[in-house]
């Protein structure tokens, strides 16, 4: 069986404290777009990873698909599987591409062998992987708090905007956003700040990581300048970088942006 694993955005992400367990607590807006990965399993004589598409780092026992099968297999009769992962969601760019192929990869095992999870249970395993794989179970815009794997139900429709956006050719790991950033209470939630009207949202809405990611990738800044530029109505890096969207009312022209960056439309 095959499915597609889409990316997200953070608008807004504030980092609130430092926890006692080395994690930071937080609070940001989780929103699906129309980037995605493919992800196939099929029934083997044993488990095997492979990809195409981008290159994925590292070795296959670490890949998040991989410990997902090792979880489940805990508790369930799976056979082995073999798992092929188109990559087209860019890495080290905050869109939480990993993280969905994990959390979409639980969801084809309950399916594939009818499992009979629920989400609250898909949620728990995806917990364990990661700290934003649990938003990829039920896959729709979400305020997250805690260490961004706590979520509350909001309502919010972009469809009538469009969406742009931008990878520039660099990578951001999570521990070099971390590094530059600086905990602090917020006196406005994005809770509430997320309904007001898109046009207000460069005033009030902003992303932690931006001040010390773009001290340090000059490119990174450059983009979010291009875009308010082009006329977007809110323009910000998503999570912990590198990529960078745009919302604006209508088809912007970025053809500066498009000779030295990979930009992705219509999400």
């Amino acid at each position: 069986m095959i499915t597609f694993p889409n990316a997200k955005i953070n608008i807004g992400l504030n980092i609130t404290e430092r926890r006692a367990d080395g994690y930071h607590n937080l609070e940001t807006i989780f929103y699906p777009v129309k980037i995605n990965d493919a992800l196939e399993i099929m029934v083997s004589d044993k488990l095997s990873f492979q990809s195409s598409g981008l290159e994925i780092p590292g070795r296959m026992e670490d890949n998040l698909c991989v410990k997902g099968y090792h979880l489940l297999k805990k508790n369930y009769d799976l056979p082995p599987v073999a798992i092929h992962l188109h990559k087209h969601i860019p890495i080290g760019a905050g869109l939480g591409g990993g993280s969905a192929d994990a959390a979409f990869f639980i969801k084809l095992l309950n399916q594939t062998f009818e499992l009979g999870l629920t989400v609250d249970k898909m949620q728990d395993y995806a917990r364990t992987l990661g700290a934003d794989c649990a938003f990829f179970i039920e896959n729709k815009p979400v305020f997250a708090f805690e260490k961004g794997d706590e979520f509350e139900p909001i309502k919010l429709d972009l469809s009538g905007y469009k969406i742009v956006l931008v990878m520039p050719p660099v990578q951001v790991s999570t521990a070099e956003a971390y590094r530059g950033v600086k905990p602090a209470i917020v006196k406005e939630s994005l809770m509430e700040l997320i309904y007001l009207p898109v046009a207000e949202w460069k005033k009030h809405i902003k992303n932690d990581f931006e001040e010390s990611i773009f001290k340090n990738h000059a490119e990174i800044r450059g983009v979010k300048a291009a875009l308010y530029e082009a006329g977007a109505l809110y323009a910000s890096m998503s999570g912990s970088g590198a990529s960078v969207f745009g919302i604006f009312e209508n088809t912007p022209d970025l053809t500066r942006l498009e000779k030295n960056n990979q930009v992705f439309w219509d999400l």
